[in-house]
């Protein structure tokens, strides 16, 4: 537990830095842009298609059943806006993911090791496209979890259970294979994500419940509509702060380990020769 606390205090005080809170701003504004294009040209066409289906199918009326159960009729006004607004919201997270991954973790990983391990040896264990494949997969399977538990954001306090735990298995998955792969090899990669699994989802708990945070602006129906421009910017910025932290805190974390690590196998090698019995010399006959 140490090690985690010690982590995050150190995590803190990077992240207010002048540079790491400048690492936000160009995933940010990258963000806006392309989400920017995207709303203007296909919010529109999706709700419609939506709309369209739910006519085909039925959806309205099975869906005004479910709300019922739960005392929600006033929504059906706003339920194909909030379901293309809902679609939208994991692919926002992926992009805010995306850009952390390529562009902040890199100058995190400079800022943690140049400051805090300067002679821990690169080992070169990871690469960019390890990441992203990383990354892919398991947005993949988080993403197959969110939509499936999607349901429960309807009931509050499983909101703050469920939300959690999907966000931090993902960010245990990708932020410790990024913080891991300039200064690791592989095998101490593996060893290490292995080893230290609990306290790294523990980290990733902390870091999805803040991760969680954005996600419940998304709650306020018919106001949420309204204000979705407004939200969706803000929920993006605080999507790669977020990320932004815990790329901090998994790069203090995994760095210790890993230089303890180290420390750990440089003893064990030097104590054989330590305690080796020395030789004794063999005097020779003299005739």
């Amino acid at each position: 537990m140490q090690p985690v606390l010690i982590a995050f205090g150190r995590a803190v005080w990077s992240q207010l830095h002048f540079r790491m809170l400048m690492l936000t701003v160009l995933p940010f504004v990258l963000s806006i842009v392309i989400w920017g294009l995207a709303l203007w040209f296909g919010l529109q066409p999706m709700i419609d298609w939506i709309q369209a289906y739910f006519g085909a199918n039925d959806g309205f009326r099975l869906a005004g059943r479910v709300l019922g159960w739960f005392n929600m009729d006033a929504i059906k006004a706003v339920l194909v806006p909030l379901i293309a607004m809902w679609v939208l919201l994991p692919l926002m997270i992926l992009t805010a993911l995306i850009f952390v991954g390529t562009m902040a973790m890199p100058a995190i990983v400079r800022h943690v090791a140049g400051r805090n391990y300067p002679d821990l040896e690169q080992r070169m264990g990871g690469s960019l496209w390890g990441s992203l494949w990383i990354s892919s997969i398991s947005f993949i399977v988080f993403l197959v979890l969110w939509l499936l538990t999607l349901p429960l954001n309807a009931i509050p306090p499983l909101t703050f259970i469920v939300q959690p735990m999907l966000w931090g298995w993902l960010t245990y998955r990708v932020m410790a294979y990024d913080a891991l792969a300039d200064h690791a090899s592989e095998q101490e990669r593996k060893d290490i994500m292995r080893t230290h699994r609990w306290p790294l989802l523990m980290i990733g708990t902390v870091t999805g419940a803040m991760g969680a945070a954005p996600t419940l602006l998304w709650l306020g129906g018919a106001l949420a509509v309204v204000l979705f421009p407004l939200l969706a910017a803000v929920s993006i910025w605080l999507y790669v702060l977020v990320f932004t932290f815990s790329g901090l805190w998994f790069q203090h974390y995994c760095m210790d380990a890993l230089a303890r690590r180290r420390r750990a196998e440089a003893q064990a090698a030097a104590e054989p020769r330590l305690t080796a019995t020395p030789a004794v010399p063999q005097l020779k006959d003299i005739n």
